[in-house]
């Protein structure tokens, strides 16, 4: 032992000392004598080597250490956003507990760069893996926000004709009657779901009473914002009445969304539809059209919203003939030109890192793995798997590209965007007759749902311009949400900032019927606030 330790002297040199310095510091008393145990000197040694030690967790040359010994405490995570982020995990630990689901995810971003991402749970609950900001899961219907960026892209190369038929690109889906008469469907309806085409329900006539049912709530709500609020006790019940009948009907419309707005350990009648588990895989997009290509078409295109995940399958084959490459092929040279590395298909053989299992509850709501699906048959409408960090990456890259044509006299030369800034606006413009569920401030525009600045009364709400999708699937629930900051040109002259400007915020879980939307808008705002404070 005596030749063990003259030999660490003459290696080691001054890291022998310093580990006899450590050992008096964290023991009590000197260093052990020359003599001591078996135990001194294996401590001696791990010290000498630079291994951390459970009190005080410290390294040499570890900066924040002070001459007396004492380390500073670390710095409040990323400055004054500190509060956003703790009240933020509160609301989303909260909303975990109240659903019972086994994990989510969070990321946010703040002027184009990533300040907080967290994973809450667990990403495999049988195995106790947990989750964490690398986590990837289904992302569910934010893979139309995807695929309409391909679809603007081919635009705006001039590849792709929104407004011609889409027998142009794929003559394999038959051309279309609607009581009698000949109707064309565009690349243009089926991005903003005014084609006609189904969605999972293959019954009409379920459809329409849906669809009525929710249009008379609507005209129902609209009365009721208009009426006098010195109305009798009476008539303020009854119309309490009404707005209960509006939110059921509301949350029935078609989507698959719809399903977010309903409670987890209910089996909503959105995920009884036999073909949301199916189990066959598809070589190529338009095979996939054989699922629903010779069906009729529920009402006149372009005249009533009908949310259609299969709209988005026909649209994946328009993408892959426009672009002369197989879709698959042509997302994921997208997603590595955009740099979302981790953002790939939903396909159950390959093997993927970080990959987090899927959940739902059943019918005593008790939590169960998710069913086996294969969703080869919606890549462009669902089927795709991405990570919290890679839908912030997404998002920025469309504000960026949003806000660049207004930074023209800035100091520093920027970049193009990936997409021309009136492309996005186009993009995030709302098309009438197109009022979705899951947010009823919202209209939905080209992929998105865009919800517009309005004030009606003064001191009274402010609803704010954003853009979000949310996203159900089998075992997975999802959000991303954009809130751009409200430039004015003072800040845009100042040449002291660049795009892109505003808050981004992704949520992703991996149980399905959770609804997100909201928890996310109220996160954004509360980054909004400690960005503006």
């Amino acid at each position: 032992m005596h030749c063990l330790a003259r030999a660490l002297r003459r290696v080691s040199g001054p890291a022998w000392g310093w580990g006899q310095r450590r050992l008096q510091r964290l023991g009590s008393g000197p260093c052990p004598p020359r003599g001591a145990g078996a135990w001194g000197w294996g401590v001696g040694l791990g010290l000498a080597l630079g291994v951390k030690v459970a009190a005080g967790c410290e390294q040499e040359g570890d900066p924040r250490q002070e001459a007396a010994g004492e380390v500073k405490p670390p710095p409040p995570p990323h400055g004054g956003l500190a509060r956003a982020i703790e009240s933020s995990r509160d609301l989303l630990q909260r909303i975990k507990d109240e659903v019972g689901a086994p994990g989510i995810v969070i990321g946010v971003s703040v002027d184009g760069k990533e300040v907080w991402s967290e994973g809450l749970g667990y990403a495999d609950v049988e195995n106790r893996v947990i989750c964490k900001p690398e986590s990837i899961m289904r992302i569910a219907s934010i893979s139309k926000c995807l695929t309409m960026m391909a679809v603007a892209k081919l635009w705006e190369e001039g590849k792709l004709d929104l407004d011609a038929p889409v027998q142009k690109y794929v003559p394999e889906f038959p051309e279309k009657e609607y009581e009698g008469e000949k109707v064309t469907i565009t690349t243009r309806l089926l991005v903003s779901h005014l084609s006609g085409i189904r969605h999972y329900e293959k019954d009409i006539t379920k459809v329409k009473e849906q669809k009525e049912k929710a249009n008379k709530a609507l005209k129902l709500m609209q009365d009721v914002k208009k009426s006098n609020q010195e109305k009798e006790l009476k008539e303020k019940e009854d119309k309490d009445t009404e707005k209960n009948d509006f939110a059921e009907a509301k949350s029935e419309q078609d989507g698959e969304a719809k399903g977010q707005n309903l409670k987890p350990v209910k089996r909503t009648k959105e995920f009884e539809h036999e073909e949301y588990y199916l189990k066959e895989k598809f070589e190529n997009v338009i095979e996939s059209l054989k699922i629903f290509k010779n069906d009729p078409l529920f009402f006149k295109p372009g005249s009533q919203f009908l949310y259609s995940t299969y709209g988005f399958t026909l649209l994946s084959a328009v993408v892959e003939r426009a672009s002369g490459c197989k879709f698959t092929d042509y997302m994921l040279k997208m997603f590595r030109d955009l740099d979302l590395l981790a953002t790939v298909l939903d396909d159950n053989e390959s093997m993927i890192y970080n990959r987090a299992r899927c959940y739902v509850c059943n019918k005593k709501g008790r939590l169960v793995n998710a069913p086996y699906v294969d969703n080869s048959y919606k890549w462009a409408g669902g089927g795709f798997l991405s990570s919290a960090g890679d839908l912030l990456k997404f998002g920025n890259a469309l504000l960026y590209s949003y806000q660049v044509g207004q930074f023209k006299n800035s100091t520093k030369k920027l970049l193009p965007g990936y997409l021309k800034p009136d492309t996005i606006t186009m993009m995030w413009t709302p098309v009438p007759n197109t009022e979705v569920s899951w947010d009823k401030d919202g209209k939905y525009a080209m992929g998105w749902v865009v919800v517009e600045r309005k004030q009606e009364y003064g001191f009274c709400r402010q609803q704010r311009h954003y853009i979000s999708h949310t996203g159900g699937a089998v075992g997975a629930s999802s959000v991303l949400l954009i809130l751009p900051e409200e430039l004015d040109s003072e800040v845009i002259n100042s040449g002291l900032v660049t795009p892109p400007r505003g808050v981004i915020v992704n949520i992703i879980c991996n149980m399905q019927s959770v609804s997100l939307n909201s928890t996310a808008l109220k996160i954004a705002k509360e980054f909004e606030k400690d960005k503006l404070a």
